[in-house]
């Protein structure tokens, strides 16, 4: 799609807004790309002292650190991705009214600059599963292009977001209000195979929740490759690729019927 196919033909200028917007984060800063690991390895070890040892929420999870700092790379990706996509074109108003260019890299480089953090971490996780979960060590590998085409579901959502709420400002508060919540429902903290036996008592709730949740099979998938010790379901890769495509379709069509409008909305 043409959507696409102009992050190759204008991949400079693609690489010059990337660098914009890396340069943005981290400008003024001390450790500078440091903070892309410091940051969600400081929220790993709240989240296990608070879940794991205070409140004991870990419910047998084996290497309990290693699965919780899964789930989170994968979500810290795609809420921060969303959160900072949907002010993307907004933020950018100026140029998108002066200049005529390919808007969508506009969004899209504010989901590479995410990613650089997302593929630190991957790669971080494949490094500590080699050496503390040994039975991983010829799945855990599966992680890396799982994650990528996770990249590509959360560059289409994006990429929907970033349109929409050019349309419609709500988008934005919206999206920031229901990312705490959707949190604590995606199976970032806990398992489904886990839960107690009280939960167990409302299945098409829990397969809602397992399935309904377009975040929670991408992120089982992930983390069963690099914490479980054997590969990930076959349902769970094949929705993530099935939802990465849809995302891309979808993203690209929105895009394509509002460009002409943007520089007017804006």
């Amino acid at each position: 799609m043409a959507v696409y196919a102009d992050l190759v033909r204008y991949r400079e200028l693609f690489a010059n807004l990337f660098r914009r917007d890396f340069q943005a984060k981290y400008r003024g800063s001390a450790l500078g790309v440091l903070w892309s690991v410091l940051n969600p390895v400081a929220l790993m070890g709240v989240y296990f002292v608070v879940f794991g040892l205070l409140l004991r929420n870990n419910a047998g999870i084996p290497h309990y650190g290693i699965y919780l700092l899964a789930g989170l790379a994968c979500w810290i990706f795609f809420g921060v991705s969303l959160q900072a996509s949907s002010r993307s074109m907004v933020d950018s108003a100026e140029l998108i009214k002066k200049v005529r260019f390919p808007r969508q890299l506009v969004a899209f480089s504010v989901v590479a600059t995410q990613a650089v953090t997302f593929g630190i971490m991957i790669l971080i996780l494949v490094v500590l599963s080699l050496i503390f979960v040994p039975e991983a060590r010829t799945t855990v590998w599966m992680a890396l292009p799982l994650a990528v085409v996770f990249v590509g579901l959360v560059a289409g959502v994006s990429l929907l977001v970033a349109c929409l709420n050019v349309i419609f400002r709500d988008i934005e508060h919206i999206l920031s209000a229901a990312l705490l919540p959707w949190f604590f429902l995606t199976p970032v903290l806990w398992r489904f195979e886990r839960l107690p036996s009280a939960a167990q008592d409302h299945p098409m709730l829990l397969h809602f929740l397992r399935w309904g949740n377009f975040v929670a099979p991408p992120i089982y998938a992930i983390r069963d490759a690099i914490w479980l010790g054997h590969a990930p379901r076959l349902a769970d890769v094949v929705y993530l690729v099935v939802a990465s495509a849809a995302a891309l379709t979808l993203g690209a069509f929105v895009f394509s019927r509002i460009d002409d409008r943007l520089a007017v909305e804006l």
